[in-house]
C-alpha cells in the first residue's frame, strides 16, 4: 500500500497513536462512531436537497421534501430490508 499510495501510508503512520484507540474501544463504541457518520451522511444530503429549494410556500411543503429525501437516502442504505 505504501507504493501505490505513499502520502496515505504516511498519514497513517503518523496517526497511528490516535487510531489504536479506536481498536481498543467496545463494540458498541465503535458503533456509536459508526452510525455517526451514516447521521452525517444524512445530514448532508438533506442540506444538499434543502439548498436546491431556495424557499417554501408553506412548512407542510419543507418538511414533505425532508420526509422524500429521507426515505430516498434511506431505501440507498438498506435496499434488502427497507420498503421504499
Amino acid at each position: 500500500m505504501a507504493g501505490k499510495y505513499p502520502s496515505i501510508a504516511l498519514a497513517r503512520c503518523r496517526a497511528w497513536a490516535e487510531v489504536i484507540p479506536l481498536f481498543a474501544s467496545s463494540a458498541a463504541t465503535r458503533k456509536i462512531i459508526y452510525t455517526t457518520n451514516a447521521v452525517e451522511s444524512l445530514n448532508r444530503v438533506l442540506r444538499k436537497t434543502l439548498e436546491r429549494k431556495c424557499s417554501f410556500p408553506t412548512e407542510e411543503a419543507a418538511t414533505r421534501l425532508i420526509f422524500l429525501a429521507t426515505r430516498n437516502q434511506l431505501a440507498m442504505m438498506f435496499a434488502g430490508r427497507f420498503d421504499a
